[in-house]
């Protein structure tokens, strides 16, 4: 092998190495597990929620949680992640997770008597389906 060639070699070399780890490095995505409900009712629900701030119905008042449990999980979690009454979408945390903020929902609903679970794949599409259909009936009546 000439010098020339050589020297072409090793840079060449440096850079291809430098490439493959950059590229395992970027994609990589930092594991972050999602909170548990009571986590994040502790969070952000908690601030409202515990003390019935706003008319927000207090955790574990079954009489207040009714008709809200009635509405059913897919649209009582839809209408609050949009935002309904004087509750901010999201609970006012705009990085939080659908899941997680359904899970939430899930343990203040079970906190007054609800039979909810943690959504599953199936819950998850269908709140979703809801929040579509929210946010359309929203922007048809502006």
């Amino acid at each position: 092998m000439s010098a020339s060639a050589r020297r072409f070699r090793k840079p060449v070399g440096v850079a291809s190495t430098a490439l493959a780890v950059a590229a395992c490095v970027s994609a990589e995505v930092p594991y972050r597990p999602l909170a548990p409900g009571e986590q994040v009712y502790r969070q952000v629900c908690m601030a409202c929620h515990a003390t019935g701030v706003e008319n927000a119905p207090r955790l574990g008042d079954r009489q207040a949680w009714k008709p809200l449990v009635d509405e059913g999980q897919d649209t009582l979690t839809a209408h609050a992640w949009v935002g309904v009454r004087g509750m901010p979408a999201r609970g006012g945390q705009p990085g939080l997770s659908l899941e997680e903020f359904a899970r939430a929902t899930a343990y203040m609903a079970r906190a007054a008597g609800g039979d909810w679970q943690d959504p599953d794949a199936d819950m998850l599409a269908e709140i979703e389906e809801e929040i579509a259909e929210r946010l359309a009936s929203l922007t048809q009546g502006k």
